[in-house]
């Protein structure tokens, strides 16, 4: 049993000298989402608040990520989050694929699937109350809309 506790506490060191990349890339304001749907502040809050860490180029990395395996595992969601949808490159999105993004928001926010569950362990203050769920879903319609909107007057 000693050699066990030994073993893992050895690898647990071990790993300890393989940290993630906590780098941010550069900010792009011409390209954030926030900025280039002029999102109104009380909107801004909730998103920046529930969905930029895991969802933009800002995220802000809390204590635990400098623990591994656990660092490895916020990483991991984090690219994962960036790949599928990035506030902060939101821009460079082909308006088709926008309109797609923001379907998924609706559904993402709707049906309580994001924020994660598990991102609520380390971020209380990014719940979503039922009221904030409405909100967040009434704007990603109408900025839906919009776009919608935009694409066939550029036809």
């Amino acid at each position: 049993m000693k050699k066990i506790i030994v073993v893992v506490l050895v690898a647990f060191i071990i790993i300890q000298f393989f940290p993630i990349d906590k780098t941010n890339p550069p900010p792009t304001p011409g390209m954030d989402f926030l900025k280039i749907k002029n999102t109104p502040e009380k909107i801004a809050h909730i998103i920046k608040t529930s969905c930029y860490d895991c969802h933009s180029n800002e995220t802000a990395y809390p204590w635990y990520t400098n623990i591994s395996p656990a660092s490895w595992w916020v990483k991991n969601h984090i690219n994962e989050g960036r790949k599928h949808l990035n506030f902060s490159t939101f821009a460079v999105y082909e308006p088709k694929r926008q309109l797609h993004k923001l379907e998924e928001c609706i559904e993402m926010v709707e049906k309580k699937e994001m924020p994660l569950e598990s991102y609520y362990l380390g971020h209380q203050n990014a719940k979503l109350s039922d009221e904030q769920r409405a909100e967040l879903s009434q704007y990603f319609k109408k900025v839906k809309e919009d776009t919608e909107r935009r694409i066939m007057f550029n036809k």
